[in-house]
C-alpha cells in the first residue's frame, strides 16, 4: 500500500459520508481509492486494475476515457460549460433531444431535463398529478407501485418506492400509494410454481387496478427488470399487458427506464421489447454514456398539450433544476448516442449470448439459488441451503464478502443484500465478460467454502 494510498484512505474516513454505507463499518475497510480508467477497467492508487463489473452503477456504457466522448467534452467545454435553460436556449441541449427523439418509443417526443435518475421519476410524478388536473379530473391522484421497486431516494421517488429496508424510516414524510405485487416469485421456497405464483400477481393487478380506476393517475414500474429490488425479471408480456389494462382504464403508464435504458436489456430501451409506448418515461444513467449528471423524463405530446394555456390559467409546469440541459453533459450524451446507435447495439446479441453462456457455468454452484438475466443485467442469489433455497443470515452478509472476494481477483462488483449483481459496461468484449463471470464464481465458491470451514 503506498503513502498516497494511505494519506487519500485517511481524509475519506475524516470527510466523506459514502451512499448506502454503514460508515462504522467503513472505517475498518481497506477500500480501493479510484485515480484512473482505462476502456472497462478502473485503476486505483497503488495501481491495481479492476473490471468494471457494474459500469460505475450501471451508468457506463463504453468504458472510460472514451476519444470521442472525451473529444466532444473537451470541444464543448471551450465554448461554454453551463448556461441555464430558464428564459434562454442551449444548442448542446437542443441537439440532444433532437438526435433522441426519433429514438424514444411512439410520440415520445418532448423532453424535460433534470440531473439523476430520481428526479426524472419526480418529473414523471409531478407531471402526471398536474395532466389530471388539467384535463378536468382532479379525483385522479392516485399512484400505484410495484413491491420491491426502486425509484430513487427523493421524497416523492420513495413515495412510489417499494423497499423496505431503505425507505421505512421516512414513511411519515410520504404519500400514500398503493402496492401492486410484482409478477416474480423468489427463488425460496423452492417448491413452488413461479408460473403460477406470477399468473395470481397478475390477476391481483388487474381486479386492483379496476377497482381503483377512477381515482388512479397512473402506475410506475421498472420494464423487464427491477433492478436495486433485486434483479426481478418480469414475464413476457407483462409490460404490453399492462400497457393494455392502462389504455382500457385511462391510467397513464409511467416507465422508469432510468437503469434499464440505454442498451442494458439488447435494445435502447426496454420497452421496445414488447411495443410498449408509455405516456411518460424517465432517462439517466446511461443517458451520458456514464460521463456526467444527466437526466431527462419524455412525455406524450397529450401530456405535453395539457400543460398549454394563457398564462393566467396557470398551467405552467413550475419545476425546474440548476443544471438542467447542462451542455457539457449533453455534449458528452450526443457523442455517447451516436457511439450506441453507430456500433454498440448491432453488438448486443453476440455479447448477451457470450454472457449467459458464461452465467450458465454459475448456476451450477451449489450455493446458487437463482441467476437471473436481462441482457446485459444480472443478479446472481446465494442461498445457504442447496435443497430448499433457504437464504443465508443476513448478519453473515455473504453478498458483501463476495464482492470483497472479487475485488481480491480484480473485478469490481456490488450485492444487493445476497444477491449478487453484474451489470458491465456495454463496451465489454466476450473475453472481458467470460473473466467478469469468471472472477464472480470463483469468488462465490472461495467465500463459500470459508464459511463453511
Amino acid at each position: 500500500m503506498s503513502d498516497q494510498t494511505q494519506h487519500l484512505r485517511a481524509l475519506d474516513r475524516k470527510h466523506i459520508w459514502h451512499p448506502f454505507t454503514q460508515m462504522a463499518g467503513w472505517m475498518d475497510e481497506n477500500f480501493p481509492v479510484i485515480v484512473a480508467g482505462d476502456g472497462v477497467h478502473l485503476i486505483d492508487s497503488d495501481g491495481r486494475r479492476y473490471l468494471d463489473g457494474v459500469a460505475s452503477i450501471w451508468t457506463n456504457v463504453h468504458g472510460h476515457c472514451v476519444p470521442k466522448i472525451d473529444a466532444a467534452v473537451r470541444a464543448q467545454l471551450d465554448r461554454i460549460a453551463h448556461s441555464t435553460l430558464l428564459g434562454l436556449g442551449g444548442e448542446a441541449s437542443i441537439r440532444f433531444a433532437a438526435e433522441l427523439a426519433p429514438h424514444l418509443p411512439g410520440d415520445l417526443q418532448r423532453i424535460f431535463y433534470s440531473d439523476n435518475g430520481a428526479t426524472a421519476v419526480e418529473v414523471a410524478i409531478k407531471i402526471a398529478f398536474a395532466y389530471w388536473r388539467h384535463v378536468g379530473r382532479p379525483e385522479k391522484k392516485i399512484f400505484y407501485r410495484f413491491e420491491n421497486a426502486y425509484h430513487g431516494d427523493t421524497i416523492g421517488s420513495v413515495s412510489v418506492g417499494g423497499i423496505d429496508t431503505f425507505h421505512s424510516l421516512y414513511q411519515p414524510l410520504l404519500f400514500d400509494s398503493p402496492v401492486l405485487p410484482y409478477p416474480y416469485a423468489p427463488p425460496f421456497p423452492k417448491e413452488r410454481d413461479r408460473a403460477a405464483y406470477a399468473q395470481d400477481c397478475i390477476a391481483h393487478i388487474e381486479q386492483t387496478l379496476r377497482e381503483g380506476a377512477g381515482e388512479a393517475a397512473g402506475v410506475i414500474l421498472e420494464p423487464l427488470m427491477q433492478g436495486a429490488g433485486g434483479m426481478h425479471p418480469a414475464p413476457s408480456g407483462f409490460l404490453r399487458k399492462l400497457r393494455e389494462l392502462c389504455n382500457e382504464l385511462d391510467i397513464l403508464l409511467i416507465a422508469d427506464e432510468v437503469a434499464v435504458g440505454f442498451g442494458r436489456t439488447g435494445k435502447l430501451f426496454a420497452c421496445e421489447h414488447e411495443n410498449v409506448i408509455p405516456d411518460l418515461m424517465a432517462m439517466a444513467k446511461g443517458i451520458s454514456g456514464g460521463y456526467l449528471p444527466l437526466a431527462a423524463t419524455a412525455m406524450r405530446e397529450k401530456v405535453y398539450d395539457a400543460f398549454l394555456g394563457e398564462h393566467r390559467e396557470m398551467k405552467t409546469f413550475f419545476h425546474g433544476h440548476t443544471y438542467t440541459g447542462n451542455p457539457l453533459a449533453c455534449a458528452a450524451a450526443s457523442a455517447s448516442l451516436k457511439l450506441l446507435l453507430g456500433n454498440v447495439l448491432p453488438e448486443l446479441p453476440a455479447k448477451i449470448d457470450v454472457f449467459s453462456d458464461a452465467l450458465s457455468q454459475l448456476e451450477k454452484l451449489p450455493n446458487v439459488g437463482d441467476v437471473r438475466r436481462v441482457g446485459l443485467m444480472t443478479g446472481i442469489e446465494l442461498v445457504a441451503d442447496p435443497h430448499t433455497n433457504a437464504p443465508y443470515d443476513v448478519d453473515l452478509r455473504m453478498g458483501h464478502r463476495v464482492t470483497l472476494a472479487a475485488r481480491e481477483r480484480g473485478a469490481i462488483i456490488r450485492p444487493l443484500g445476497d444477491t449478487v449483481v453484474l451489470m458491465p459496461p456495454l463496451a465489454m468484449t466476450a473475453d472481458q465478460l467470460r473473466e467478469l463471470v469468471a472472477i464472480t464464481g470463483e469468488a462465490i465458491e472461495a467465500v463459500v467454502e470459508e464459511q463453511q470451514k
